[in-house]
């Protein structure tokens, strides 16, 4: 049962940060019938990790354990003190509810730690990437972190969220490839706890009903967010279709065919873009930043909602400024965490002003504190980072305009034209778009406003101008082809997780029509039966949540390379490993001890840099020192790029056929051999001609 010890550390940890934060968040969230205490977690966690962020910037070493352990005990004497002060017209506190919620959370934590612990490697699709930049903020005492794929350079992507999975990993001293898993299990058991505090708030700001009723349709709201599906699922009873060329469903329709269901073409059904949600995302277990986002996005949705329902016009200007601050301030760390999750909730936060400031002095004084707060909180972050946007494109646009190439920040690329059949977006939105109909049907019938209505109403109308915005603009990035498959991406996320909230809202509200509801939350609701246990099938193994096991296995002689890295070597030194492209096995070490290379994924680089040469020109230096005879040539080289370690393993040998293990016995020292002796290490001499 290691995994289940391990879990268990790694949950008290969470639950004391907690509890230590839940004084302020019970003061913020006072008027909710929970005191928002499934948020406190995320609070916790994201208050720590940007004062560690912000001080390590400046050059302050306080990424260690004492400092944390400081901080955190000074923060709980405060909040307690500064917390007693209570409004008299304060909620008082749900015992029973409380208790329910932090119960859900170890139940979401524990069942899905189990899950991932059927398939826990950190292998395929993007984890290297995400594992690596964990590692590198491990090994860092200041930020921004150095690049692990390209030595010489910090990385220049967002990774506030993989800065706070480092200070867990950190703060529990567990290995950092348990600590992986153990972070996409609390962000799920997180989420699934903040969706439950945001719609059973939700119900209770529209109409008190009995607390049985509220945690139903709060653990639905839950389920809808974190597990669902979309409509895709209909293909469950058609003959399916080949994955790059969708048919109608209903000119393929057919009995009850699940073995032909294929649950990735859920979030790549539009040719050339992807729509992916939650629920595809705990199943893949990328822990990318869309994901590392999704706490403080809903704890931006909280307390927007408590912004909603809270402020008057008539509050003074010091009540609301806090509020517009505090606003900024989160959509600083989305920023920071999921570049994209800034300008959405941004529009989200300006949306809800101006519904209750209408187009006043108070909404632009507002919308001019947050946007100031934002930038004013990213500064540590975007002073250190270049956008790697180069404009936004027009989808399809007119001939007159392809001739004029550019106008300001829009780009008119010729041939650039990908429309989507509405079919399709019904496919993907449809269980969405009769939410909306049905709840706007609703509205007309009444004549009553109510501010949980109204908030609702501004979710849904957003998201519908996300799901839309792809069929017009892109940005512009480095994939010819998928030219706005990360704008429908990023969009579509966060329209997904605003909608699903709304739309267990709308069921709620549902009366006669209960029942008409339920084939599309089935439809919905059944998506995770298939692609979990496709993922992790089957899930009867005995239980591992070290993402390295696979590698014991599979390359024996990398694993011990790596184990004596991470045993033995300090600092961030840089290593020579062999290169090669993105989403393959190459870029191992690196990835899995934050010691950069000289050059790693290339285009991924290519994406972070906006240029393929600068990983381009090194590819040749790398093949040169692995292969060429020349030793004045491999120094020069070694020296050029400040290498200290060269890694000769299998992966080495079939990338560089010529490889010269003889020159490195030679010149080198080899320090380490692994025990099957396909795997070494050199250490080199800098500075040697």
């Amino acid at each position: 049962m290691d995994w289940f010890q391990h879990a268990f550390t790694w949950y008290f940890v969470i639950f004391l940060l907690g509890i230590v934060f839940f004084p302020l968040t019970q003061k913020i969230f006072s008027k909710f019938i929970d005191h928002g205490y499934s948020l406190s977690k995320t609070i916790a966690i994201l208050i720590t990790s940007y004062i560690v962020f912000v001080l390590g910037s400046l050059k302050i070493p306080v990424f260690n354990n004492y400092f944390t352990a400081g901080f955190v005990s000074i923060f709980f004497g405060l909040s307690l003190y500064f917390c007693k002060f209570n409004d008299k017209n304060d909620t008082k506190i749900n015992l029973k509810l409380i208790i329910f919620e932090e119960i859900l959370f170890i139940l979401s934590f524990f069942l899905y730690t189990f899950i991932r612990g059927q398939q826990p490697a950190i292998h395929g699709l993007e984890k290297f990437m995400d594992f690596g930049i964990i590692n590198s903020i491990l090994r860092s005492k200041y930020f921004p972190p150095l690049d692990i794929w390209l030595s010489g350079y910090s990385i220049n992507y967002y990774y506030f969220g993989h800065l706070a999975s480092a200070l867990l990993i950190k703060i529990t001293n567990i290995k950092a490839s348990i600590g992986y898993n153990l972070t996409l299990t609390t962000i799920f058991a997180i989420s699934i706890t903040s969706v439950f505090t945001i719609c059973i708030n939700l119900i209770n700001t529209f109409k008190k009903v009995k607390l049985l009723t509220l945690v139903i349709y709060g653990f639905l709201g839950s389920l809808i967010v974190n597990l669902a599906g979309n409509l895709h699922t209909i293909y469950l009873f058609t003959s399916g279709y080949p994955n790059d060329n969708p048919i109608p469903f209903w000119k393929i329709f057919s009995s009850f065919t699940p073995e032909k269901y294929w649950y990735p073409n859920a979030t790549r059904f539009i040719p050339f873009t992807i729509h992916e949600f939650p629920s595809y995302s705990f199943t893949v277990a990328d822990l990318h930043g869309h994901v590392l986002s999704i706490p403080f996005v809903l704890l931006t949705i909280a307390f927007l909602f408590l912004f909603f329902t809270l402020i008057k016009k008539s509050d003074n200007l010091i009540k609301k400024a806090i509020y517009f601050i505090f606003i900024g301030f989160m959509i600083a760390i989305l920023y920071m965490t999921n570049a994209f999750d800034g300008p959405i909730y941004l529009l989200l936060a300006l949306a809800v002003y101006l519904t209750i400031f209408g187009s006043s002095l108070k909404f632009l004084l507002g919308s001019g504190i947050t946007i100031s707060s934002a930038i004013l909180f990213s500064i540590p972050f975007t002073s250190k980072f270049n956008a790697f946007i180069t404009g936004i494109g027009i989808n399809c646009p007119p001939q007159f305009l392809s001739n004029i190439k550019k106008f300001g920040p829009f780009i008119f690329e010729a041939g650039n034209c990908q429309p989507t059949p509405a079919w399709m977006l019904f496919v993907l939105w449809g269980f969405f778009i009769i939410s909306f109909v049905v709840f706007i049907l609703i509205k007309l019938k009444e004549k009553k406003r109510n501010k949980s209505d109204d908030f609702v109403l501004l979710l849904m109308l957003i998201s519908t101008i996300f799901i839309l915005i792809p069929e017009f603009f892109y940005v512009k990035d480095i994939y010819p082809a998928h030219f706005r498959a990360n704008t429908m991406f990023k969009l579509g996320y966060q329209a997904f997780i605003m909608m699903s909230i709304a739309s267990l809202f709308v069921f709620f509200r549902l009366k006669s029509l209960k029942m008409i509801y339920i084939p599309l939350l089935t439809l919905v609701l059944i998506y995770p039966f298939f692609s979990f246990s496709s993922y992790y099938h089957p899930i009867t193994k005995k239980a591992q949540i070290d993402g390295s096991l696979w590698m014991q296995k599979e390359l024996p002689a990398d694993y011990e390379i790596i184990e004596f890295f991470n045993k033995n070597i300090q600092g961030q030194p840089v290593i020579l490993e062999a290169q090669g492209d993105s989403y393959t096995d190459f870029a191992r070490i690196s990835s899995y001890t934050g010691l950069p290379t000289v050059a790693g994924w290339w285009v991924h680089e290519w994406l972070w840099r906006g240029s393929a040469d600068i990983v381009g020109k090194r590819i040749p230096d790398i093949q040169t020192i692995y292969e060429s005879d020349n030793v004045l040539k491999t120094k020069e080289l070694i020296n050029k790029y400040n290498i200290e370690y060269v890694v000769v393993s299998d992966l080495e040998r079939s990338k560089y056929k010529s490889l010269n293990k003889d020159k490195f016995e030679r010149i080198w020292t080899k320090i380490f051999e692994s025990f099957d002796t396909n795997g070494a290490i050199y250490k080199v001499k800098l500075g040697e001609t």
